[in-house]
């Protein structure tokens, strides 16, 4: 297991490295000797398909825990599982003590899987139904059915890590067996449901235990072959010799937490990337609605001393650096003095959800290195019955991640939709539209899409607590792990889509606030100089009050740009021009004021600047690059959405679908809809091309030592 840490961003940053260098080749060969096993291990050889190899060491305590089995037997002794029934039936005594360890993985085979070529069919000479039938398979996805294969291939390992312990009185070969199913890529299609986690995940393990032995009912994972591939084939075809279970060895291996853990493992590392890409996306959104970096204060932490608040208070600061857009607040325009609660707090509501996912990351990593079996032999030779298979310890660590998930999603939303609510986000117009707001809403759409994704979070976060007893009674405790795990990984995609969502609002936000950031930089000098020649044709005697008129209109101009975003452009300068006749007429002294000249100014500066913002707008659309506005954190990942991913500034025109003879034709390849980006954003993330820049983002910003913590 890895060190033990302080802060979440170490952590993860800690667990990224290690798995980048497992996959280079950087690191050491993974070698399993019972309590080394670190979760970037788990990903790797899950996902990757890498390497793995058993720490001869570890053959001598399995063989002392296997041969104290036989001692025991020898002498009489009752051990449950070996010569006594399982469960409910533990009363019954048994005599044919390797028949029970067969009858035990035939018989937990009980689960749903797609139609299968070895499956039982009905008589062909049934009578038929008198109604026409429909198969309700066709509304769903065969995976729907059955787990996906790489947590099997993590249940695997974990199972082979628990038994090289040596505490499960399994034979060598079981463990060599075991090692043989991952290099080879033997995996068996287990049910998606039938696990309450109670003694371990028994039935879901049962499917590993029937591809060890070779069973001809057993399915494995064969994609791509056009037809089902069962254990007995699938050994034959890798020469790999199926083996037959003696005392014990059919309970120690299905009797543990090995599947549960394998999901939650895989879940929890995915989690952990959302956690960092929150914290990135609430410094974009204090960017996107000109909040003030006063809220991340170090001040505020050291007051209220807890580590996640701390942390990333820290890390959204150092995010924030460099930004023109988050700058400090003083009230003194008459808006508001603090930001709202869903940038102001965030680090408020981030830093418990770093705490919970620490502590969920040391139960899994503890779990990921324990024996879970019973009964366990100790280093006497003793058997000691006990409860180590009930895995409550994995679904408090998927408790926790799920309800991290909606409470990340939670802020996300409220983000996401303060930025496209004209009313709430500090100027940006309406549905974030780059066209005229009564031509184009092109982010309604994507507020209505976080609302249900946010509502589902929501649904999701429930605890998983619905089972009293199972099993004759017996099993009158039940974690629910496995369930708590699969809906935890749910939760882990609609907040994928929620996080991709809100990067492709936050990037367009950003895009607008430095396109008009832009068109003021571009007409600045031509408005003063309008401005001063109205003011020395009304006054040639300047007072200070007309010397200031042109900084006055050019505030005023800024303010009417904030208050006018839901005007189509050809009325808004008009509209805004026309509001500066008030301060005109306070600046200069009334005496001297030529309405003429004045109206003269008016009417040729509104067109002027709808001419100066359209060609603006054109000219960003094309070539537009918020980068040099942005804080450290916000201008890496808006780089790498922008150029790519190639996500673009979203316009009309940019989703104009397109025409079925110009596709027939090849002269369109393309047919994007905002639904499209936010799908290449989303598989983005699930591919994991977003760790490399985190990665990075959190080595340039934080010091060597902050990382280290």
């Amino acid at each position: 297991m890895g060190k033990s840490f302080d802060f979440h961003t170490s952590l993860v940053l800690q667990q990224w490295i290690l798995l980048n260098e497992l996959l280079r080749g950087a690191a050491d060969d993974l070698v399993l000797n019972g309590t080394g096993l670190d979760i970037p291990h788990v990903v790797y050889i899950a996902r990757y398909a890498g390497n793995v190899s058993i720490d001869p060491a570890s053959y001598e305590s399995i063989n002392q825990s296997q041969a104290a089995i036989a001692k025991s037997l020898s002498k009489g002794d009752v051990i449950y599982g070996v010569n006594t029934g399982f469960g409910g039936s533990a009363d019954i005594r048994a005599n044919d003590v390797l028949a029970l360890q067969r009858v035990l993985t035939r018989e937990l085979s009980y689960g749903v899987l797609p139609p299968g070529a070895r499956d039982p069919r009905p008589p062909s000479d049934r009578q038929k139904s008198a109604y026409q039938a429909f198969d309700l398979s066709l509304e769903h996805a065969a995976e729907s059915q059955h787990l996906p294969l790489p947590w099997v291939r993590a249940a695997v390992l974990l199972r082979l890590n628990s038994l090289v312990k040596g505490h499960s009185g399994v034979r060598p070969v079981i463990v060599d067996r075991l090692r043989d199913l991952l290099v080879k890529n033997i995996i068996p299609m287990v049910p998606m449901r039938g696990s309450i986690s109670a003694s371990g995940d028994l039935s879901p393990i049962a499917y590993i235990s029937g591809v060890l032995q070779g069973k001809p009912t057993i399915r494995v994972f064969r994609p791509g072959i056009g037809r089902d591939v069962y254990a007995d084939e699938a050994l034959a075809e890798a020469g790999v010799a199926p083996i037959s279970l003696t005392a014990k060895e059919g309970l120690a291996i299905v009797n543990g937490t090995a599947m549960s853990a394998a999901c939650a493992t895989l879940v929890l590392h995915d989690t952990h990337q959302l956690a960092m890409l929150s914290q990135i996306l609430t410094a974009m959104t204090v960017e996107a609605l000109l909040g003030s970096p006063e809220s991340f204060d170090p001040f505020f932490a050291e007051v209220r001393p807890h580590p996640g608040q701390i942390e990333s208070s820290r890390n959204i600061r150092v995010f924030l650096r460099g930004s023109r857009l988050a700058l400090q607040k003083d009230g003194k325009d008459g808006s508001l003095r603090q930001d709202r609660y869903s940038i102001r707090t965030a680090a408020q509501w981030i830093g418990p959800v770093l705490e919970d996912l620490l502590l969920a990351h040391q139960q899994i990593s503890i779990e990921c290195n324990s024996a879970t079996d019973n009964p366990l032999v100790n280093g006497d030779g003793q058997f000691l019955h006990g409860g180590n298979f009930q895995a409550k310890a994995v679904t408090s660590s998927m408790e926790k991640s799920r309800q991290a998930i909606q409470a990340i999603g939670r802020m996300l939303f409220t983000q996401c939709q303060e930025m496209i609510n004209p009313a709430t986000s500090w100027g940006l117009p309406p549905n974030l539209v780059a066209d005229e707001p009564s031509q184009s809403g092109i982010f309604k759409a994507i507020d209505i899409y976080i609302s249900a994704l946010t509502s589902e979070l929501g649904f999701l976060a429930g605890p998983v607590n619905h089972v009293y007893n199972a099993e004759l009674g017996n099993q009158s405790l039940n974690s629910l792990a496995l369930i708590s795990g699969r809906y935890t990984a749910t939760a882990v995609r609609v907040l994928t889509e929620l996080v991709a969502a809100h990067l492709l609002s936050a990037c367009q936000a950003l895009d607008l606030r430095a396109m008009q950031l832009q068109f003021l930089d571009g007409v600045k000098t031509e408005f003063f100089a309008r401005v001063v020649s109205m003011v020395e044709k009304q006054s040639p005697n300047t007072t200070d009050a007309s010397k200031n008129l042109p900084a006055t209109l050019w505030a005023h101009l800024q303010k009417g740009l904030e208050q006018t975003v839901s005007m189509d452009s050809i009325d808004r300068f008009p509209h805004i021009v026309k509001t500066m006749r008030v301060p005109i007429l306070d600046c200069l002294p009334f005496q001297n004021v030529v309405l003429q000249e004045m109206q003269s100014f008016i009417d040729q500066l509104g067109p002027w600047l709808h001419e100066a913002w359209c060609t603006n707008r054109e000219a960003y659309l094309v070539h537009g690059d918020a980068s040099p506005v942005l804080g450290d954190g916000s201008k890496k990942m808006y780089h790498f959405v922008r150029k790519t991913l190639g996500v673009p500034m979203l316009c009309t025109k940019r989703i104009l679908t397109p025409t079925a003879e110009a596709m027939a034709a090849g002269q369109v390849e393309e047919a994007p809809t905002v639904g499209g980006y936010t799908s290449l954003i989303y598989r983005a993330i699930q591919r994991g091309e977003f760790l490399p820049v985190i990665q990075e983002l959190l080595e340039e910003c934080l010091a060597k030592e902050e990382l280290e913590r």
